[in-house]
């Protein structure tokens, strides 16, 4: 194969050259773009209304619990449009998310905008608001807790495979993939799982306004559309963000013309936490992986 002559070799390297500086600056451009759009909640230009995106799986979370504690001492801080779009999570994550925003609640008003779809741990955040609003086509509800496992015995036996356990109590480390469900551990898990539920069921009695039977009959476990959710009275409006704002504006004085500035709730701080967040809000909920019991709603997970 022929060699190169000296000029095009070096017309060659000054393509390559561009090549790389294009993409560098294009990689620069997409992190401005990110961080434009999702940049740090920072208070030191004037009053600001936060708005508070949860995203994705509701898991417990001590620098989103810090964020929101900042966010209520903040004095520029006038109010939080709590902004959900989450199937739910761990029933911890969505406890936590709940005591969290009660305590933001006491301090400043919340009002809870549910998305696409707000279930489970999710509807359990926005029961922390003093006001919740939903799209008429907004899924949500699925008031309750889950526990799911599987065995896979008769598989083992199949092909030879045998396992045994040691164990301290009959209970412990039940219920086992290696094990059919006996009725001791069917019943041990029934009453976590209850005792969880109930839970749950408090805080809808104590913040809808509602009896243990009306209270009951919503929390099925079923889902609801907006429409169907302000019918039942789980939420309050219809709307988004504009008639939050609204609603702000005539029940606590807050000025509509205040502006709003996105909060990022990414585990890790600085730039890599704001690309982080971002991604996460753009891309589908990472799968399942979770210890302990989970409120969450996904129709591929539902029976």
């Amino acid at each position: 194969m022929a060699s190169l002559d000296p000029d095009r070799l070096l017309d060659r390297r000054r393509l390559k050259r561009g090549v790389a500086i294009w993409r560098a600056l294009a990689i620069v451009a997409l992190v401005a773009a990110i961080l434009v759009g999702v940049s740090p909640f920072v208070f030191d230009d004037g009053e600001r209304v936060a708005r508070l995106w949860v995203n994705g799986l509701i898991e417990d979370s001590p620098r989103r619990d810090r964020l929101i504690a900042d966010l209520r001492d903040d004095d520029a801080v006038k109010a939080v449009v709590l902004r959900l779009d989450s199937g739910g999570g761990t029933a911890v994550g969505g406890e936590a998310l709940y005591l969290s925003l009660r305590s933001l609640a006491e301090e400043k008003p919340v009002v809870a905008v549910l998305g696409t779809t707000a279930t489970s741990a999710a509807y359990m955040a926005a029961l922390a608001a003093d006001h919740v609003l939903a799209r008429e086509a907004s899924i949500t509800g699925s008031i309750g807790v889950l526990f799911q496992t599987a065995e896979f015995s008769a598989l083992l036996e199949e092909i030879g495979v045998r396992a045994e356990a040691i164990r301290s109590g009959p209970l412990k480390a039940k219920p086992s993939v290696y094990e059919q469900l006996d009725d001791p551990t069917r019943q041990a898990m029934r009453s976590v799982v209850s005792d969880t539920y109930e839970l749950f069921l408090r805080l809808l009695m104590e913040r809808r306004s509602l009896d243990r039977e009306s209270a009951l009959a919503l929390a099925d476990g079923r889902v609801f559309t907006g429409r169907q959710a302000m019918q039942a009275g789980l939420v309050d409006a219809i709307g988004g963000e504009e008639e939050a704002r609204a609603w702000l504006a005539q029940a606590h004085g807050v000025p509509e013309i205040i502006p709003a500035a996105d909060v990022v709730t990414g585990e890790e701080g600085g730039l890599l936490g704001t690309i982080d967040a971002a991604l996460k809000r753009s891309l589908p909920a990472r799968t399942l992986a979770l210890d302990g019991l989970i409120a969450v709603w996904h129709p591929e997970l539902s029976d």
